[in-house]
């Protein structure tokens, strides 16, 4: 997987998942590059990056339990 950056707009929570979990959760999650990642003040981690099929997608992670709770094509 490539990784362009990790830009983090927000600092995330002292008990959120690590940025290390979060991105092995996008992995999971069928990620294949992932474009940015940041932790947003509202309580995830968000990002985007490709799929296999080579579409843009965008996906937030809770901080706190790891789960997906966004996973949609980016238009």
């Amino acid at each position: 997987m490539l990784l362009a950056g990790n830009a983090l707009a927000d600092r995330p929570g002292s008990d959120w998942i690590s940025i290390e979990d979060a991105l092995s959760k996008a992995r999971t999650a069928g990620y294949t590059e992932l474009h940015k990642i940041e932790a947003d003040d509202e309580g995830y981690w968000e990002g985007e990056g490709l799929k296999q099929d080579g579409r843009l997608y965008e996906f937030h992670i809770d901080g706190k339990s790891g789960q997906i709770t966004r996973d949609q094509l980016e238009n």
